[in-house]
C-alpha cells in the first residue's frame, strides 16, 4: 500500500470514529452504550435467549444479564420463558423499546441533516458519492455490511 492510500485510510478511520462518538453523544435515550447495543440487537435478532444475545454482543453473560435487567426495569424489553427450553428465558423488545430506538435514530439523523444543510449543494453531492463509495468498500468485504452495528442497522 502506498503512503497516500495509507494516509487516506487513517483519515477515514479517524473521521468515522469521531462521527460515531458524536452520534452516540447526540442521543442515548438514557441508556449506556452497552444497553443501547443490546436493545438494538434484540430488536434486530430477537426474541433471543440471554446466552445467544451475549454471543451476538460478544460480552460475558453476567454483563449482559445486568444490561437486560436494566432494560427490563425501564420497560424496553421483557423476559419470558422459552417455550422450547423450560430452563431458558427469551428476551424481546417491547413497544416502548421500539419507540425509544426510533426516536434515538430520528435524533441522530436530524443531527446529521442539520449539519448537511450548512454545506453547499455541490459538496452534499460529493458527500453522497463518498457514501456510495465507502458503502461499496464495505459491501465488497463483508456480506452483512448492510446492517450497521448497534442499530444501526448507529442508532
Amino acid at each position: 500500500m502506498d503512503a497516500v492510500t495509507a494516509e487516506l485510510a487513517a483519515d477515514i478511520r479517524l473521521l468515522v470514529g469521531r462521527l460515531a462518538r458524536r452520534l452516540r453523544q447526540e442521543a442515548m435515550a438514557g441508556l449506556t452504550p452497552s444497553q443501547l447495543s443490546a436493545l438494538a440487537s434484540v430488536e434486530r435478532h430477537g426474541p433471543l435467549q440471554l446466552g445467544d444475545l451475549a454471543r451476538v454482543e460478544a460480552v460475558a453473560p453476567p454483563t449482559l444479564t445486568r444490561a437486560v435487567a436494566r432494560l427490563d426495569e425501564q420497560g424496553l424489553v421483557r423476559r419470558r420463558p422459552d417455550p422450547t427450553d423450560g430452563r431458558a428465558v427469551l428476551v424481546e423488545v417491547t413497544a416502548a423499546g421500539r419507540k425509544a430506538l426510533r426516536e434515538l435514530r430520528r435524533a441522530r439523523v436530524a443531527f446529521l441533516a442539520e449539519r448537511l444543510e450548512t454545506v453547499e449543494a455541490d459538496d452534499r453531492q460529493t458527500v453522497r458519492r463518498a457514501v456510495r463509495i465507502l458503502d461499496g468498500l464495505l459491501s465488497a468485504s463483508e456480506p452483512d455490511a448492510s446492517v450497521p452495528p448497534g442499530e444501526a442497522p448507529t442508532a
